[in-house]
């Protein structure tokens, strides 16, 4: 995976989201299993806000860290 390729984040989100059950992870982030479809492709583009439910509902945690320097 490019290092921040949104598309292969959310990708890669969506795999990890249609093994555990896209359903299950619309009704426990209160969006459409649908839009989650579309959202977690590599074509889609998720709101952020989107990420941090799906993250959360997912039992995953997002992390930022600093770059280090060349």
């Amino acid at each position: 995976m490019e290092e921040g390729d949104p598309a292969l984040i959310a990708a890669a989100l969506g795999d990890i989201a249609r093994a555990r059950g896209m359903s299950q992870l619309a009704a426990d982030t209160g969006l459409a299993r649908e839009a989650l479809y579309r959202s977690l492709s590599e074509r889609g583009n998720p709101e952020f806000a989107t990420i941090l439910k799906v993250v959360d509902a997912l039992g995953l945690r997002l992390q930022i860290t600093a770059k280090q320097a060349a």
